[in-house]
């Protein structure tokens, strides 16, 4: 399936995206669509776990868009609250002949719901899922509100399972252990394994979250493990691993090293 590997953030996947609701009940911390709907007046960081579905939205048309992948959803998830109008939406999306990147931290019972509801219209869908932690803990802490490990890990099993193509997302990786995610993903994933930072980490939890000590400590934890050594030396280990590939947060980091390298 095609992809578009240039440009920044959410483009190195796809140049356009789908979404039919505001807020997420995952209220990931460092989440960028809560703190744009925040700065722009849309939610604030107690509501946005509320999940309102645009009616409007629901009701457009989609057209065929272009023979890259369509990006659905990306500025919220599907859970067990939407997975209705998650399914309208994209029964709308395939019917217009287009191809989907379907972006989840996934809820099992909807993965499956989707898979097996759009079994005709398999070589058109690319699952990406979430995982950017093997622990748990670390998960829970930094999206308190998605779904565990081993039931990302169950849907990741049954889309493969089920012959779809499957690929998985380590942005942001959420600690320095990123190695068990791909060592438990590989065998399940048939496209890509993508590794990313934190993005504006900071910025992102002074207005999604209420800070605290614990936040601000984990925080610059996770800060220190993404410094440009650790990411160089986390890219030395997969550069040639053919289904790691890099969000521009970490392309950024290996161009400034090998600039510097040229230059001396």
């Amino acid at each position: 399936m095609n992809n578009n590997y240039s440009g920044t953030g959410t483009r190195q996947w796809s140049n356009k995206s789908i979404n039919f609701q505001t807020g997420c009940e995952h209220n990931c911390l460092v989440c960028y669509a809560k703190e744009m709907s925040i700065r722009y007046g849309h939610s604030t960081k107690n509501n946005w776990n509320n999940e309102r579905i645009r009616k409007n939205d629901l009701k457009k048309k989609i057209g065929k868009w272009s023979e890259s992948l369509m990006m659905f959803p990306s500025s919220h998830d599907i859970t067990p609250n939407n997975i209705t109008e998650a399914k309208i939406v994209l029964k709308k999306i395939l019917e217009a002949d287009n191809k989907v990147l379907i972006v989840s931290k996934p809820h099992y019972d909807c993965i499956k719901q989707i898979c097996d509801s759009f079994t005709d219209y398999k070589d058109k869908i690319l699952f990406r899922f979430t995982i950017g932690s093997y622990s748990n803990k670390v998960l829970k802490f930094w999206e308190p509100g998605a779904p565990s490990l081993n039931e990302r890990m169950k849907a990741l099993k049954y889309a493969h399972k089920c012959d779809y193509e499957t690929s998985v997302s380590c942005e942001p990786m959420m600690d320095n252990k990123v190695d068990k995610v791909i060592d438990a993903v590989k065998p399940f994933v048939t496209e890509t394994i993508w590794l990313g930072k934190v993005n504006q980490m900071y910025s992102r939890l002074n207005r999604n979250t209420d800070m605290n000590n614990d936040i601000v400590n984990k925080a610059k934890q996770l800060e220190q493990w993404q410094s440009d050594p650790n990411i160089l030396l986390l890219y030395d280990k997969y550069k040639n691993d053919p289904k790691i590939m890099w969000k521009d947060s970490i392309q950024k980091v290996v161009a400034a090293a090998k600039k510097v390298k040229k230059v001396a």
